[in-house]
């Protein structure tokens, strides 16, 4: 049996503050919480990437000296078999329902059409809002005609494949790029469970450097906000005249600097959810 890498973090209300901050710029899968007796928080994370903790750790503790940080491994089925009561279907704009492999009843009690995500220990499922604004933004596109079966799309950090199985799933054909591995085998796991073929979905690892093709009709990249400034002009490129693009991974607070550095592309509609928002030209 597999074992992932688990780590738990104790910190005080005051604390509790600047951990959140920091595991919200650096875990894209999310976290559990949990109310410790004695007032404090316990957040609680799994991974299969050590050195994803020890660079997590180190990043806490330069910003919160003394902060009690363990890690330990435990068997990954203790994980998955949480998965199954923590994981909820999720209804996301016009169109899509995200549910988990053993959801076999509401999956065939939908009318929605549903995007079937195997959860990972770091890959996006529905749940967390970057991700549902970008399934909310692709419906909105799709319903309005800005977008249409037939088009190409660029997904660029596509982590599980979700946002790119979902473009697939209506009709577009394009590719998904990611620099981590684990991500590419992921995707590559969850566009088989959804049906969808390796022509309508090319899943390569790397950045917008390994994209050929293009420009395309649709890009998406739910990433951060601080690489979406560095690929702002290549990932511009790859947008075709009159085509969207959907940036999430985006803070409230950092959206007009990102808005700024693809002023090219003209002034985008942004949608928020909690503290996150999401840019869309079209």
């Amino acid at each position: 049996m597999s074992e992932l890498n688990r780590m738990e973090i104790i910190a005080s209300l005051e604390q509790s503050e600047v951990v959140t901050a920091i595991l919200t710029l650096s875990v894209n899968h999310g976290w559990e919480e949990e109310d410790l007796p004695g007032g404090e928080i316990l957040f609680r994370l799994h991974t299969h990437n050590p050195q994803f903790f020890v660079e997590l750790e180190a990043s806490l503790k330069a910003n919160l000296p003394g902060l009690d940080v363990s890690t330990d491994m435990i068997p990954e089925l203790d994980w998955v078999e949480s998965w199954k009561e923590f994981f909820t279907p999720v209804e996301a704009g016009s169109r899509f329902i995200v549910l988990a492999p053993w959801m076999e009843e509401e999956k065939a009690a939908t009318s929605r059409m549903p995007i079937i995500i195997e959860p990972k220990t770091a890959f996006g499922t529905g749940h967390h809002a970057t991700t549902s604004l970008c399934l909310d933004a692709i419906s909105s596109l799709f319903d309005a005609d800005k977008i249409k079966a037939g088009d190409g799309f660029l997904d660029l950090g596509t982590g599980s494949g979700i946002l790119g199985i979902a473009a697939a799933k209506l009709g577009l054909s394009g590719i998904g790029v990611d620099p981590d591995i684990m991500s590419v085998e992921n995707a590559l796991e969850n566009r088989e469970i959804n049906g969808v073929s390796a022509d309508a979905f090319v899943v390569r690892r790397g950045s917008i450097e390994a994209v050929d093709g293009g420009p395309f009709e649709l890009c998406l990249a739910n990433i951060l906000a601080e690489p979406l400034l560095n690929l702002a002009a290549p990932l511009s490129a790859k947008v075709k005249s009159g085509g969207c693009l959907v940036l999430s991974g985006i803070l409230k607070s950092q959206a007009e600097t990102v808005k700024a550095a693809y002023s090219a592309l003209g002034e985008p509609v942004t949608f928020t959810r909690d503290e996150w928002a999401c840019l869309v030209w079209s």
